[in-house]
């Protein structure tokens, strides 16, 4: 699918509905540089399907963000997709800034979870579907990730899936302003893993970000989005 480089959201968009908080002006505390990226060889799409196979023993390094509602816990489901390229690409999404929660920001496609979805798989490949038109035999799951808990209260399972890379999208104008690729390797790499920190309400709030600049734009992948793509890393290094 083209990327249309004007779809992107203006970078002075607010990407949080916290007052006074724009993720992309935290300080940096650090940047992991001095941990391994996953080598190339770990990101084709067999060495994949192999290491969702056979886990190796690994510790999930982010498992929730601070509650910041008094909304009740949801079950939700994202789908990763891998873009099978000759350098594979991670699939993302620009929310529509007008949604009630995490609008404006980089997403996974995904959603909560239905009464009427058999598992978490059916719910990613039922969302992805929704949000972006990506037809279910495109998309080879090979495998979940453990929970994460949003600080909106959706407990989500990321749902890993191998994209063939003929896809074409139908974008949900409602909940779906732009959708890109970005380098697997530049995710899997720790010296684009950025940390912050702040302090809001008497807590200690701490997340990754990931900035990447497609063209003359600035894709900036923080929050759960990132959290997850750390999780991911811990998996594929271990």
């Amino acid at each position: 699918m083209p990327i249309d480089p004007s779809a992107a959201i203006p970078p002075d968009t607010p990407l949080s509905k916290l007052p006074n908080f724009d993720p992309r002006e935290a300080p940096v505390l650090a940047i992991d540089s001095h941990l391994p990226a996953v080598a190339r060889d770990r990101l084709a799409p067999q060495a994949l399907r192999r290491r969702f196979a056979k886990p190796p023993q690994w510790e999930q390094e982010v498992r929730a963000e601070p509650r910041f509602t008094d909304r009740q816990t949801a079950d939700a489901a994202v789908l990763v997709p891998i873009v099978m390229r000759e350098r594979p690409m991670v699939l993302l999404t620009e929310r529509t800034t007008h949604l009630s929660t995490h609008s404006g920001q980089i997403a996974f496609p995904g959603g909560k979870r239905d009464d009427t979805d058999i598992d978490s798989v059916d719910t990613a490949l039922r969302e992805a579907h929704e949000e972006i038109g990506l037809e279910r035999p495109l998309a080879e799951v090979i495998g979940t990730m453990p929970t994460y808990t949003t600080g909106t209260m959706f407990i989500v399972t990321p749902v890993i899936a191998l994209v063939r890379p003929d896809y074409r999208l139908t974008l949900n104008p409602h909940e779906v302003a732009d959708a890109f690729e970005v380098p697997l390797e530049f995710l899997m790499n720790p010296a684009h893993h950025h940390r912050h920190a702040i302090e809001f309400s008497g807590t200690r709030r701490e997340w990754f970000s990931m900035p990447y600049h497609d063209g003359p734009n600035e894709r900036f992948i923080w929050g759960a989005t990132a959290g997850m793509l750390r999780n991911l890393y811990r998996f594929l290094s271990a």
